[in-house]
């Protein structure tokens, strides 16, 4: 397989399976909302804000596959690691503090008759937590059980072995 073949995308665990994470983060908040409000509400699959965060979930899922695949003691995991943070940090506090401000923008008679600002941009410390937890916990069994989607593909028979 060349380097500049399209497969390797396929061959990317760490991307593969934050990914994976991310949409398992996104689909549990149609069972929270389930569960906090009695209604079944699709347009969360496509909001920001929530329980848990998915972009936490994406990041230290795509963190915990990269250590785990380089080594924990890698620079690339060390980079990995720290945008983890730099993005669990800004949801839970600047996009956060974003929302409560649209919340008090929106309460000003002065705003009326214009189109509200959206509220819920960032997360509460506990969404990013369990966001935060949830991405390894999906990554490295996946990671490690199932390996890339290329070797998923080759096990099912979909393609055959690459040279």
């Amino acid at each position: 397989m060349s380097p500049s073949s399209p497969l390797l995308l396929f061959a990317n665990g760490p991307l593969a399976w934050g990914l994976a994470a991310c949409g398992v983060a996104q689909l549990a908040k149609l069972v929270v909302e389930l569960v906090r409000h009695g209604r079944w509400r699709p347009a969360v699959l496509i909001e920001t804000g929530g329980m848990p965060s998915s972009h936490s979930a994406l990041v230290t899922g795509t963190a915990a596959a990269i250590g785990w695949e380089l080594g924990f003691d890698s620079a690339l995991f060390a980079l990995a690691s720290t945008v983890a943070f730099v993005v669990m940090y800004d949801a839970a506090g600047v996009r956060r503090a974003a929302g409560t401000m649209a919340e008090r923008l929106n309460a000003l008679p002065s705003s009326e008759g214009l189109k509200p600002l959206k509220t819920s941009l960032g997360h509460s410390r506990l969404e990013v937590l369990v966001g935060g937890l949830l991405g390894p916990l999906v990554a490295l069994p996946g990671l490690l059980l199932v390996g890339t989607p290329l070797q998923l593909a080759q096990r099912l028979g979909w393609l055959p072995p690459l040279a």
